[in-house]
């Protein structure tokens, strides 16, 4: 009897054709990360049960757009770029289980099939989209990473722009910004096959960086605009209150997740 190989589809006699190599994934990347308060309720209905609004500043949205480059253990990604280079933009709020908080990322649009795909298996909730940044440089016209260097970002899906945004860099931070700073509660959903069967598919896990390095982070002032698009809902998350925006070079290594729970999250 045959047998195909593959972390992730299609699977093959091979493998060698599977959209995604097997765990654990290793990025670089640069992080331009907005922090700013929106309507509390707002948050609340991107919760599913049982998860609840985070007890502290419950309005904090934290939107990045981050630059990366990723590969698998062995590295080899990184030698055909078109495998392991690509751009996402997500927005992130706080939330609580069982008293503890945790970051989650309501929305989040990628520019590659390959990160998508990864994404799904994590429980971020990816879609395709067009994403640019700035990017540093130690000469020409590009900004260094020094007090008044501005970056620019913008974010546009399905030919709408539904984001942009100009910081401008202060000082050395101590931090990246507190909404993206704890582990990720998301959930994983997938319909049966069976019409009214419900979901085939239904955990909340807990997920974050196995290992984590990262140089000095930078703080700033952020100019931010959120625009309606018919088909995406970021602009529900309206800005009320601006709070700071980060700079930051990472490096991250994700190796799989845990599960909290199963079956209880009520989504249709």
């Amino acid at each position: 009897m045959a047998s195909v190989r593959g972390y992730f589809h299609p699977k093959t006699a091979t493998g060698d054709a599977s959209l995604i190599p097997s765990p654990p994934w290793h990025y670089s990347g640069d992080l331009l990360t907005v922090e700013y308060r929106t309507d509390p309720a707002r948050v609340r209905e991107l919760l599913p049960e049982p998860l609840e609004l985070a007890a502290e500043d419950p309005g904090a949205v934290a939107l990045i757009w981050a630059d990366w480059q990723s590969c698998a253990a062995d590295g080899s990604q990184l030698l055909d770029p078109v495998l392991a280079q690509y751009k996402e933009a997500f927005a992130v709020v706080r939330c609580q289980y069982k008293g503890r908080t945790y970051s989650r990322c309501v929305y989040i649009w990628v520019d590659k099939d390959f990160a998508v795909a990864r994404g799904l298996h994590q429980g971020y909730p990816k879609k395709l989209g067009s994403i640019h940044q700035t990017r540093p440089h130690p000469y020409g016209p590009a900004p260094r990473i020094e007090a008044g260097a501005r970056f620019g970002a913008t974010l546009a899906a399905a030919d709408r722009r539904l984001a942009q945004a100009v910081v401008t860099l202060r000082e050395p931070s101590e931090s990246n910004g507190f909404v993206n700073s704890h582990p990720m509660a998301h959930h994983r959903w997938l319909p049966s096959v069976e019409k009214g069967k419900g979901l085939a598919l239904d955990e909340l896990i807990e997920t974050g960086a196995a290992s984590f390095e990262a140089g000095q982070a930078w703080v700033g002032d952020a100019e931010l605009e959120l625009f309606e698009a018919p088909t995406e809902e970021l602009a529900r998350l309206e800005i009320r209150e601006p709070i700071a925006a980060y700079y930051r070079q990472v490096g991250v290594v994700w190796d799989g997740g845990t599960l909290l729970e199963s079956g209880t999250s009520g989504a249709e």
